[in-house]
């Protein structure tokens, strides 16, 4: 007999610990448990880096478990909440890893995917499961949770945390010039071939900068591949017309940088949902993933859609042919965008949100400040 949904839960779990992009789309949810149950504590067993993105955030206890600690880091996670028993564990991570780690924790009940949308099996550590859904994006898959619970209000609300030593970072590399973030690389794993061309981005970034006067700077992580795609693209610009700001920045600093931006450009990767929950207008670059899926929420109608070209060009099938969280993981695939394409999306994107200012943007943005 499956337990029963607590009507008034007291203690949440919720446990998700990646990626950055993930991350972003899921506070969203939180926000509508805490408007639910104001009093309600909420625990979130949270990845590392991902934690270093949120900290600070209003009415959440975070729990950091380092996978790189492996069942060692487990255990102590285990004994860390060895004396703390949730009324609802969400269990929000479709990997074996985090199903392991569930196991350690004390939960009346523990809510799930239902089983078309659970990977790894994840619908055998749960007791009950999400309603189904066709074709959710992932802030929507998210978002079920909470409606599961019996969430009725599910606005979005995000109000990320940015403290002030954040916003230095952003001055600094941005010199206070009017510019554009593009963050040209996803996350360097196996097989990922999310990155679009450094000859694309150039003629991106000379466009804005004749036609529009925005400077474009560049960020992302430190590692080498990135540092090299910075290198490139630099190489191909006029001096004026970019900033490499690849590796220089916090996670905070990051954000306080795109807080700031005209907008922002990335691929399928975790600083285009940072941008589009601070509210700062986002141009995603889909090929090898589904933005319908995927891309950042708000800015959906902006996405550079190549994937469906993709599928047929590399899988041999029709959109309608694969599943919904089908990825084309072939080399070529982001060479489906054509810098035309991008330039015409960035102008009208651009023009759309020519007359906005810091105080229209969401909520999210006033929430930064009232946190920082």
């Amino acid at each position: 007999m499956k337990p029963s949904l607590p009507a008034q839960p007291n203690h949440i779990a919720i446990l998700r610990l990646s990626a950055l992009g993930d991350i972003c789309n899921l506070v969203p949810t939180v926000r509508a448990l805490q408007r639910q149950w104001p009093q309600a504590r909420i625990t979130w067993i949270i990845g590392k880096a991902e934690h270093s993105l949120l900290a600070g955030m209003t009415g959440v206890e975070f729990v950091v478990y380092d996978k790189s600690t492996g069942l060692a880091g487990m255990r102590a996670l285990w004994r860390e909440l060895s004396d703390t028993r949730f009324d609802v564990l969400l269990h929000m991570q479709q990997a074996i890893r985090a199903s392991v780690l569930s196991l350690g924790l004390k939960a009346g009940v523990r809510i799930g995917y239902d089983k078309a949308r659970a990977k790894d099996f994840q619908h055998w550590f749960t007791q009950v499961q999400l309603a189904p859904r066709q074709s959710p994006h992932v802030l929507e898959s998210f978002m079920d949770f909470a409606r599961r619970l019996g969430v009725e209000d599910d606005r979005l609300e995000w109000q990320l945390p940015v403290p002030p030593q954040a916003y230095e970072e952003a001055r600094r590399i941005s010199a206070e010039k009017p510019y554009l973030v593009i963050n040209p690389c996803s996350n360097p794993r196996l097989r990922n071939f999310r990155n679009w061309s450094a000859e694309g981005y150039a003629s991106v970034i000379e466009h804005v900068w004749v036609q529009h006067g925005l400077v474009s700077v560049l960020t992302g992580g430190g590692s080498a591949g990135e540092k090299a795609m910075g290198a490139r693209i630099e190489a191909l610009c006029q001096p004026e017309s970019v900033i490499n700001g690849i590796g220089a920045t916090s996670l905070k600093g990051l954000l306080a940088l795109i807080e700031g931006a005209r907008a922002a450009i990335a691929p399928d990767t975790g600083p285009a949902h940072m941008a589009n929950a601070l509210g700062t207008p986002t141009l995603g670059l889909y090929a090898t993933t589904n933005p319908q899926r995927a891309a950042p929420y708000l800015w959906r109608d902006f996405a550079v859609n190549a994937y469906p070209e993709a599928v047929r060009t590399y899988l041999h099938k029709d959109i309608s042919e694969v599943s919904w969280g089908q990825r084309v993981r072939h080399q070529d695939a982001m060479n489906l965008i054509k810098a035309d394409t991008v330039i015409a999306k960035l102008d009208a994107l651009l023009a759309h949100t020519e007359y906005r200012n810091a105080s229209t943007r969401s909520s999210s943005v006033k929430g930064m400040s009232d946190e920082s």
